[in-house]
């Protein structure tokens, strides 16, 4: 039986009887759900939410051709054959999007849940090719008369749409690790407007016998893309890396593309394939611009998080080095210690007289052993820096009897290299400082040992200067002297200058390190200025008259009153 009102149309598909809406209500959610469900599938073919998504591209897609069919067709035929296979396609449809949202959302479903929802559906389909599904075709008005099985199906398609919403609503109530609040709203309210706006019109269709109603309906399924577009972008969603600027160029061209459904002239036809063609050029240069610069972005961002892992692991590194630095330093100073001592004691004669010639021999290893004490010493305040355990203990002391005291233990030293060591005193008397005294004496010491070793003729002369906020002990030598290019990297850890091997290669490049930290602990400065190779240096000690520590929480500079 054929209808009389109309011709048949080319292809099954395009007619002039059919509504001026139709095409592109129709063709394009076809378009838009096919292009995103594609893009998502082949991009993670691995996922188990990409392949859903696509399955719901593929049937939304063939119940819109399927639609189409039976609006433009005249053949009773092919309309009640597309009119079943609708029937069919429009609840596997939800039946996949319910599976799809529990996959994306990570929802768990039990195998009785998904066995009961698949005994649910059994009906649909055993019963699609009786007369409860299509009773017989009403050539008058050139439809098909639909069963009971509708109702059956729309009860259905509730019951999955009510389940599909629940797990929604579920997932805003209890946030899921991995999702932000804001990614499951966007999401849900994309799911429940593709639900809402099909289901909607065709209930609405199937009871007024209005089926154009049917066409805005279709309209749920480009916005339901656009949103999972978005989340593309925005979230990353689907493990998919997607650029906006890849989006826009997609929505502008089916857009564009869109306009051929209203074309009625052949000027228009041109003149729109020209803007297509156009934009298909621009959006691929566009793309691939974009494309380059945010994959350098992203191959930056891998790096910074390596570059910030290797940092973590080096600093748990550098303190394991410090803990075992420490620990070692620890064992080996009760030794040396002993060694100096019992050394000492052979050399004054207390286990009586020894020659000169092993007198000399123990002098030498006196001299070693005060090296590798001292060593030691340096290793144990640099870990106790590092690792912020370094204790002071502040009392009343004199600037002048630390330089003093630090004179008396090198000047032997001195006289035995052949130099002088003087000492300039301050014009008028400094104040009582409150500090560690043994460890600023440590550091003023360390000074005038280094300008020892490193002067070969002429001497080593300390001198003050002071102000109003601070006192400057200055160590200056005629020696080596420091390149410029050198400086900035002298009170470095295990830093060395380059000159400084020839004189004295024992070095350990730690103990300008550990002066440098004590005299800021104590709210102080360190600095060292030269003229040149040969022409010596100055080595500034810098004390403020007043300062308290936080940490040590006790004042230290000069004593209040003073």
């Amino acid at each position: 039986m054929f209808c009389q009102d109309a011709s048949a149309p080319f292809l099954f598909l395009f007619s002039d009887i059919a509504p001026q809406l139709l095409y592109y209500s129709h063709f394009t959610g076809i378009i838009a759900t096919l292009v995103i469900g594609s893009y998502v599938f082949f991009k993670n073919t691995s996922s188990i939410s990409a392949f859903l998504i696509f399955i719901v591209a593929i049937l939304f897609s063939l119940w819109s051709i399927f639609d189409v069919i039976t609006w433009v067709n005249i053949d009773s035929r092919i309309i009640m054959l597309s009119w079943g296979l609708m029937n069919l396609v429009e609840p596997l449809i939800y039946l996949t999007l319910l599976y799809f949202v529990s996959h994306y959302l990570k929802e768990k479903t039990d195998y009785r849940f998904k066995f009961v929802v698949v005994i649910l559906f059994l009906p649909i389909l055993f019963l699609l090719s009786t007369t409860y599904n299509l009773k017989y075709f009403d050539l008058s008005v050139c439809e098909s008369i639909q069963g009971e099985l509708m109702k059956y199906n729309y009860s259905f398609e509730i019951l999955l749409s009510a389940l599909i919403i629940y797990f929604l609503v579920k997932n805003l109530i209890f946030i899921r690790e991995g999702m932000s609040r804001k990614h499951i709203v966007i999401f849900s309210l994309g799911v429940i407007f593709f639900i809402i706006s099909f289901s909607w019109a065709n209930i609405v269709g199937n009871i007024t016998t209005d089926w154009e109603i049917t066409q805005y309906g279709l309209f749920g399924a480009p916005v339901f893309m656009g949103v999972l577009a978005y989340l593309i972008v925005r979230y990353k969603a689907f493990n998919v890396k997607v650029f906006g600027v890849q989006a826009l160029m997609l929505s502008l061209i089916i857009i564009i593309a869109s306009e051929y459904f209203f074309i009625d002239s052949l000027v228009n036809f041109i003149l729109v394939g020209i803007t297509l063609i156009l934009a298909l050029g621009f959006g691929y240069i566009l793309t691939k611009s974009v494309k380059r610069d945010i994959q350098q972005k992203e191959e930056l961002e891998v790096l910074s998080q390596q570059l910030v892992k290797a940092n973590i692991q080096l600093k748990k590194l550098d303190k394991a080095k410090s803990e075992f630095i420490s620990i070692a330093s620890h064992q080996l100073r009760t030794p040396l210690t002993a060694i100096k001592g019992y050394l000492s004691l052979v050399v004054e004669g207390s286990y009586g007289q020894v020659d000169d010639s092993v007198k000399n021999a123990l002098q030498k290893a006196y001299s070693a052993n005060e090296r590798l004490i001292l060593l030691v010493e340096d290793l144990l305040n640099a870990s106790r820096i590092e690792s912020g355990r370094m204790k002071y203990d502040l009392a009343d002391a004199r600037l002048e009897d630390l330089v003093s005291q630090s004179c008396d233990s090198l000047a032997l030293k001195a006289e035995d290299e052949g130099l002088f060591l003087k000492v300039n005193a301050p014009k008028s008397p400094l104040p009582v400082f409150h500090v560690d005294g043994i460890k600023v004496r440590e550091v003023i010491s360390n000074f005038i040992d280094n300008a020892i070793k490193y002067t070969e003729k002429g001497g080593v002369e300390i001198g003050f200067e002071s102000d109003s906020n601070s006192v400057k002990i200055i160590v200056s030598d005629t020696g080596i002297g420091i390149p410029r290019d050198e400086i900035p990297y002298l009170f470095k850890k295990f830093s060395r200058g380059k000159n400084t091997s020839r004189l004295n290669a024992t070095g350990t490049g730690l103990g300008l390190f550990v002066a440098k930290n004590i005299i800021e602990a104590h709210g102080g400065r360190v600095w060292v200025e030269s003229d040149g190779i040969g022409k010596g240096s100055r080595f500034y000690i810098q004390l403020p008259l007043k300062w308290i520590d936080p940490n040590i929480s006790t004042e230290v500079g000069m004593k209040e009153g003073e």
